[in-house]
């Protein structure tokens, strides 16, 4: 596995690292040893799918508050997506930056996000499905979120929604 560090701290993008042979190639998409040798979060608990039918969906901006804030490895298995992360950690220097990582089934890129960070994604391809793997439970009482289109953080979508949940668009204006 090769990780490519981001601008954002402590969130990684992941690269199989392929044998090939004849039949095709081998990769490790998880490796518990390696995670932990980078300090990274390793424990996995919850693995969910999303798949969406139409190009332009986008879900998002999510996250989950302390105690059950979530780190969550992010790979697209069908299809291709714009994956969006927003640092929302107090106090860090990345504080209200995103990026932006293409995710799909030809790539088989994953991306590493820590908690303490925002998700979000719009689809560049229908019947795109994406595959997350999570290190806490899913707490509804803890979850939270950030519109897509706050003017705080300034994303840079690649067009228009066609699909979006009334709940992504109805989050209030970001505030620190």
């Amino acid at each position: 596995m090769l990780f490519i560090e981001t601008q954002l701290k402590g969130a990684y993008i992941i690269d199989p690292e392929r044998i090939e042979d004849e039949r095709g190639f081998f990769a490790r998409t998880w490796d518990r040893y390696e995670f932990e040798a980078r300090g990274l979060n390793s424990s996995l608990v919850q693995c969910n799918i999303s798949y969406n039918a139409r190009r332009g969906t986008l879900r998002g901006m999510h996250y989950q508050i302390a105690p059950h804030a979530q780190t969550k490895l992010v790979r697209c298995t069908n299809g291709a997506i714009y994956d969006v992360i927003i640092d929302l950690r107090l106090g860090s220097p990345t504080l209200r930056q995103w990026l932006a990582v293409e995710l799909s089934a030809h790539n088989r890129r994953t991306l590493y996000i820590p908690e303490g960070f925002a998700h979000g994604f719009q689809t560049l391809a229908d019947h795109s499905e994406v595959f997350y793997q999570m290190a806490e439970f899913y707490a509804p009482d803890y979850a939270r979120g950030v519109r897509w289109n706050d003017p705080a953080f300034g994303i840079v979508w690649p067009e228009a929604p066609q699909v979006i949940a009334a709940r992504d668009q109805a989050y209030p204006d970001f505030g620190v």
